[in-house]
Order: C-alpha cells, then sequence, then structure tokens
C-alpha cells in the first residue's frame, strides 16, 4: 500500500514520527492487525486522501522547490491540518518518494510507448515527432516530475531509481541504433546514443522554462536540432542504414 511505503521514509524537514494509523484518521487498534484486511470503503477514503495529498505536494513542490517546501504549505494546499497529512506521512520527504515512485512508474510507461517498433518504422522526420511527443507532453503535464529528477537535495532513493531509468533509456536507444546501423562501430553508436540522449535532457530544459507559443517553438527547434544530428545516419539515404530499416521506410511512404 502506498501509505506503507511512506512511513517507512526517514524524518528530512524536522517533522516527529507520529503513530500508526488506519488510513483514514484514527490510531491503529487491535482490530487493525497487519493481517486483518480494512474495509473497502475505509480503504478508498485512505487512498483518496493520499491522492490529495501527493497532489497539493506536486503543486507546492512546482511553485517553491523542494528544499523550500514545508510539510505545513502541503497541508494548506491539500485544505487539510498538519495532524491529517501525518496520518499518512510521516515528514516532507516520504511525501516526496510515494510522489516519486508514481511518476517513474508513469514515465516507464510512457518512454516504452514511444519506443514501439512501428514508430521506429516510420521515416526520421516523422519517428522524432512519434517518440518524443509523449516524453515531452508527459514532463509539460507532471512539472512535479521534472523538480523531482532534477533537484539538488532530492532524496536518495529517487535519484538512485532516477540514474537506474537513466541507464535503462540510454542502453535502449543504443540498442535501437545497433539494430539500424550495423556496420558502424559499436563504440561510435554509443556516443550517438548518448550525445542524442543529451541533446533531448538539454532541449527538455529549455522547454520546461517556457510557456504556450514559446514553448512550441521550442520544441520545433528541439526537433529539427535532433533531425540534423541523426539524419546522416538514419535518413534514407544512409549508407549505414540496415536494409530492414529503408524496406520498412518505403513501405511506410507508400502506404496512404
Amino acid at each position: 500500500m502506498p501509505e506503507a511505503r511512506a512511513r517507512k521514509g526517514a524524518t528530512g524537514d524536522g517533522a516527529a514520527e507520529k503513530p500508526a494509523t488506519d488510513g483514514v484518521g484514527g490510531t491503529a487498534g487491535p482490530k487493525d492487525s497487519p493481517g486483518a484486511p480494512r474495509p473497502r470503503r475505509r480503504q478508498a477514503r485512505g487512498e483518496a486522501r493520499i491522492a490529495q495529498l501527493l497532489q497539493a505536494a506536486a503543486s507546492v513542490f512546482c511553485t517553491s522547490g523542494y528544499t523550500a517546501s514545508s510539510t505545513n504549505a502541503i497541508a494548506r494546499e491539500a485544505g487539510v491540518s498538519p495532524g491529517t497529512l501525518y496520518q499518512f506521512f510521516p515528514n516532507k520527504e516520504a511525501i516526496a518518494v510515494e510522489l516519486g515512485d508514481q511518476l517513474l512508474h508513469r514515465w516507464r510507461d510512457t518512454y516504452g510507448a514511444a519506443f514501439t517498433p512501428s514508430h521506429l518504422e516510420l521515416p526520421l522526420d516523422r519517428m522524432l515527432d512519434a517518440v518524443l511527443d509523449p516524453l515531452i507532453a508527459f514532463n509539460c503535464e507532471n512539472p512535479a516530475f521534472f523538480v523531482l529528477m532534477h533537484g539538488s537535495e532530492i532524496p536518495g532513493r529517487i535519484t538512485e531509481e532516477h540514474d537506474t531509468l537513466h541507464t535503462t533509456m540510454l542502453s535502449r536507444v543504443e540498442e535501437i541504433l545497433l539494430s539500424y546501423l550495423p556496420e558502424v562501430p559499436a563504440p561510435q553508436v554509443h556516443r550517438v546514443a548518448e550525445m542524442a540522449f543529451m541533446v533531448f535532457k538539454a532541449g527538455l530544459d529549455l522547454i520546461m522554462a517556457k510557456e504556450g507559443e514559446e514553448r512550441e517553438a521550442y520544441i520545433r527547434e528541439l526537433k529539427a536540432a535532433m533531425y540534423r544530428y541523426l539524419d546522416p545516419l538514419l535518413g534514407d539515404d544512409s549508407p549505414h542504414l540496415a536494409p530492414h530499416a529503408r524496406e520498412g521506410r518505403t513501405l511506410q511512404e507508400r502506404t496512404p
């Protein structure tokens, strides 16, 4: 359960540990033994309260940054008392860890869907649209993810999981490039994958700092930079492109 994971967080913002509760406001009693299932209605109320607190925390983290945020500010944003917050989370770090876990899970689903085989058979410009658009959209729709993944004093567990995910994504990009560029030496493919990944991250930093039409303009600039970098290697005229990739793209272009 999310509240169970949250209680494991170490105290990080000066708050004292609070008594364990049943997730809806009362201290756990004899009837709430670990093996006893809770009534479904009470469980749903607890999950709804946790979702409310996490949404409030996301807003506060985006407004104030992780370091300057406090449990009092999060409780105020959620419209509850600090005592109610402590029934579910012992401190700010526990809230950040739970929120980070949820966002990382959704990010894995997003990038997994972005790198589908059908997208990778498209011409380069359309492939960049299909792969980059959902990744950019996720970050724009979940700005707290960007704050938690890039802050200077974020809980270690979040940064460790983010670093692991970063490595996994980079390996995935490298695997894709190797399948398209069988004649290119592996060390060069690794450099290309790492450079493309870092160009995306740098462009995302700029995109997240903008809004509205200006943000859209920076998205176009990022795609243009990626296209100009990758086209000599992955464009249809590339001498290194594997036959299966060229044939797949030709078929896509002919399909009405």
